[in-house]
């Protein structure tokens, strides 16, 4: 899904796994393991998606650079 931030352009989330995937405008996606699909919810649903992924999200849970 698509989203509106000056940071993140994309955000994929797998609920069965709480698997959360990012790709930033830059060009590099990750993905996030163990991520609860509240915090999936709030992050699409926050204001600055940037803020509320370096606040809730980076460092918090355990990731892999997929590509860059």
């Amino acid at each position: 899904m698509q989203v509106d931030s000056t940071a993140i352009d994309e955000v994929r989330y797998e609920e069965e796994r709480q698997k959360l995937y990012v790709r930033f405008r830059h060009g590099d996606e990750y993905v996030y393991v163990g991520v609860p699909g509240e915090v999936h919810r709030s992050f699409v649903e926050a204001e600055s998606k940037g803020r509320f992924f370096a606040y809730e999200i980076r460092d918090r849970y355990p990731y892999n650079r997929l590509s860059s």
